[in-house]
């Protein structure tokens, strides 16, 4: 990250603060109504990138601590403390799923996730898949992690997933999918499939 006595990046470096300090206390960023500073220079490429000024902004910490202060309202992105709330702009998902465990619950199959910035998600009811068209052709999956907030799955585990998939019979026909903690989460339609192969 670029370092500088900009007016900009002392307005980073009071974000910090702010944040820190309402993380530190334990504060609920959902019951936070701030009033809106305006759009702060931050952007998350479609990699999962966080970047400040147009460069990565290259400490870890820093990134996890703006991911909890992070907040969609509608089409927008915000990192809200409880003093101020800043535009951000997101290329695509905010996060990024890059590990994936399978494990068993009582003879149950569950998907646990990793995220890019060490949130740990158990893929349910709570935390669901869902597989949007890409817009080369393909299916894109997401993994819900915490309100309005969602992950892209990674291509490697978004292959093991894949992997993992089964035919199911839903409403009354059949679907390519994987389940995680008793939900069965649709891929795509079996038909569909055989006529791909």
């Amino acid at each position: 990250m670029q370092q500088s006595d900009s007016p900009t990046a002392r307005h980073l470096d009071s974000l910090a603060a702010d944040a820190q300090s309402a993380a530190a206390k334990g504060a609920a960023i959902d019951h936070w109504n701030p009033p809106f500073c305006g759009d702060l220079d931050i952007r998350i490429a479609a990699d999962g990138t966080w970047l400040y000024l147009g460069s990565p902004i290259r400490r870890p910490e820093l990134v996890r601590l703006f991911s909890r202060v992070l907040r969609r309202e509608g089409e927008r992105y915000y990192l809200v403390t409880p003093v101020e709330k800043v535009g951000i702009v997101v290329d695509d998902a905010p996060f990024l799923a890059i590990e994936m465990a399978r494990q068993e619950t009582n003879g149950v199959p569950v998907l646990v996730f990793q995220t890019n910035v060490g949130d740990r998600v158990v893929c349910g009811a709570q935390n669901r898949l869902r597989f949007v068209d890409g817009a080369k052709g393909g299916l894109t999956p997401y993994l819900h992690v915490r309100s309005d907030l969602w992950a892209k799955v990674s291509r490697p585990l978004y292959y093991e997933i894949v992997d993992l998939g089964e035919i199911r019979a839903v409403d009354g026909e059949e679907v390519f999918g994987v389940a995680s903690d008793g939900v069965f989460f649709p891929i795509a339609d079996a038909m569909q499939l055989r006529d791909d192969d």
